[in-house]
């Protein structure tokens, strides 16, 4: 008994480890909601404007003088204009002049970017701006950190990712003009992104086929709980740069602590399938030791894998390692990836054009994030009860319908439709288009080999970046760009449907390890149920699983193959 409790505490400590962090990134991410959230506001009245007999006006006797007064209260952006120092009645109207007074707390917050520098009337435009520069970091981030998973690891990435985003979230609290807000948004932006993909990837590699979308499903319900704790932070906190160094210093302490192998391992998947052996025969050896199995035939087992692993390390082979060009010499492993991808960039992409149509029943920010974020969990409640006894591809298939068919009525009957109808087919669309984006990521790390899985990855979800970003550029331009932007999504939605027909079904099935291993998947009928396979290193009762005796068997294939470099 004592021995089962002490195996449970390290796969515990490995399960927070890989679950833990996504709350605090979720935190960094959803900081873009409140710093640019922009009160009610109006011009502040200019006695220089007045003619002298009305400059002596003060309170609303001032206000009526200077400023229009609206249906809705009173004008945000013009002032009163008086020809002639003896007329007692405005001629016309103007831009402001002498600032703004700004209704608040917003979004919880007495003072944000937008109160801070004035961005809004002319200036407005640089709000979008600011939400694509931190939307373009993430895009950046993700296939930067892609790329590094391949070659360093998952785990020094992540801890680098980490590491990095503490200076650069402090860079966004202290920035002194909105230019170095810009910047370092970018790069903050981008170092969550590495983070954020680098344990993506490293808590998927140490799952079996059966608990594969359940820890991943567990991780996104970690990451909606860090999106509702950021109101709250917010309420706190006050100013959003003691909001923005707050959630730095969380990320500060997740970086102190997440150097830890104990808390995050490196993948042995990876370590086999680059052939770095000697280091996956240690990691393999501290996974055994931390389980502590009892059993006389796990540990047989396991004494069985790590003597296979330190014969075959003997000779030294040199590892071995895949860039993501390898990809585009692929036809199959080409061909799923592009369609995820564009999966993901639509999923990401048309839910603007639901959130939207919510905006005038949610006019409060509270009620319209948390109705947002009420939205992602349900699609990842509706993913995890339906991706793993129906499959990826038939879930992903029917949410891109759905998201298509509700954007289709929304595009052409909006006005002929009653606002219950459109407000149901909005969430509806919303939390559609929101698993359509989950589950194309997750399918893709599932189908995309080993070997390229960190690269291949950073580029789908790179793409669910773009597809978001889509939303505040066509908002720089007056948000004129909105109708077009709705019927190139809903076009590319049905296209997506189509195409979601020429996926495998990772369903059940072991993750591929090689460019060969992922050339071989085939495409089987919708709803296929295939044989499940492997064991879970962050669950199972034995301290190796038996997946790693065939991975182990596979390498010592390889580098007996003809093709694989020998030593000389």
């Amino acid at each position: 008994m004592a021995a089962a409790a002490g195996g449970s505490r390290p796969r515990g400590l490995r399960a927070v480890g890989g679950w833990a962090p996504c709350a605090a990134l979720a935190l960094g991410w959803a900081l873009g909601w409140v710093l640019g959230a922009a009160p009610p506001h109006r011009c502040r009245p200019d006695p220089a404007l007045l003619p002298p007999p009305l400059r002596r006006l003060a309170g609303p006797a001032l206000l009526r003088a200077a400023v229009p007064h609206l249906r809705g209260g009173w004008s945000p952006c013009q002032l009163y204009r008086y020809r002639g120092t003896g007329t007692a009645r405005p001629n016309s109207t103007g831009p402001c002049t002498h600032g703004w007074s700004y209704t608040l707390p917003a979004a919880g917050l007495r003072s944000n970017i937008v109160t801070q520098w004035d961005l809004v009337c002319a200036s407005r435009w640089k709000v979008p701006l600011e939400q694509t520069t931190h939307l373009l970091g993430w895009t950046l981030g993700s296939v930067t950190a892609g790329l590094a998973c391949d070659r360093f690891g998952r785990h020094p990435t992540f801890v680098v990712s980490l590491v990095l985003a503490v200076p650069l979230g402090l860079g966004v609290a202290l920035a002194v003009d909105f230019v170095m807000v810009l910047v370092a948004r970018l790069l903050f932006g981008a170092a969550l992104a590495g983070a954020f993909l680098s344990l993506y990837v490293a808590r998927l590699e140490l799952c079996d086929p059966p608990h594969r979308l359940g820890v991943t499903m567990v991780a996104g319900f970690f990451w909606i709980a860090g999106e509702l704790l950021l109101p709250g932070l917010a309420v706190l906190c006050r100013d959003w740069r003691v909001l923005q160094g707050a959630v730095t210093m969380i990320l500060a302490l997740l970086a102190a602590c997440w150097w830890c192998p104990a808390l995050l391992l490196e993948s042995p998947r990876w370590l086999l399938a680059t052939r770095q052996l000697e280091r996956a025969r240690k990691t393999l050896q501290a996974l055994a030791e931390s389980s502590s199995s009892s059993s006389d035939a796990g540990s047989c087992h396991q004494e069985n894998i790590l003597a296979e692993l330190e014969s075959l390390s003997e000779g030294s082979p040199q590892p071995q390692f895949h860039t993501v060009c390898e990809i585009f010499g692929t036809r199959v492993i080409w061909k799923n990836s592009v369609i995820l991808g564009f999966a993901a960039f639509i999923g990401s992409g048309i839910r603007h054009c639901f959130t939207r149509n919510l905006a005038p029943h949610l006019p409060h920010f509270f009620s319209s994030y948390f109705v947002l974020v009420g939205t992602e969990a349900a699609a990842c409640l509706f993913v995890c009860l339906t991706a793993e006894r129906f499959g990826r591809r038939a879930v992903l298939l029917l949410c891109t319908v759905l998201t298509g068919i509700s954007s289709l009525l929304l595009l052409a009957l909006t006005q002929y439709l009653l606002d219950l109808i459109v407000l149901t087919l909005s969430v509806v669309g919303t939390t559609a288009s929101h698993a359509v984006t989950m589950l194309s990521i997750f399918f893709a790390s599932e189908v995309l080999p080993t070997v390229i899985r960190g690269a291949g990855l950073g580029l789908v979800v790179g793409a669910s970046f773009v597809g978001k970003a889509a939303a505040p550029i066509t908002a720089i331009p007056n948000s004129r760009g909105f109708f077009l932007h709705h019927v190139v999504f809903a076009s590319f939605a049905i296209l997506a449907v189509l195409s979601i027909m020429l996926l495998p079904e990772s369903q059940g099935r072991s993750l591929p390890q090689s460019l060969q291993d992922g050339e071989s998947q085939r495409r089987p009928p919708l709803f296929h149920r295939p044989p499940r396979e492997d064991h879970l290193p962050l669950l199972t009762p034995h301290g190796i699983p038996h997946d790693y005796s065939r991975l182990a068997a596979s390498t010592k294939r390889m580098l007996g193959s003809p093709a694989a470099p020998r030593e000389t």
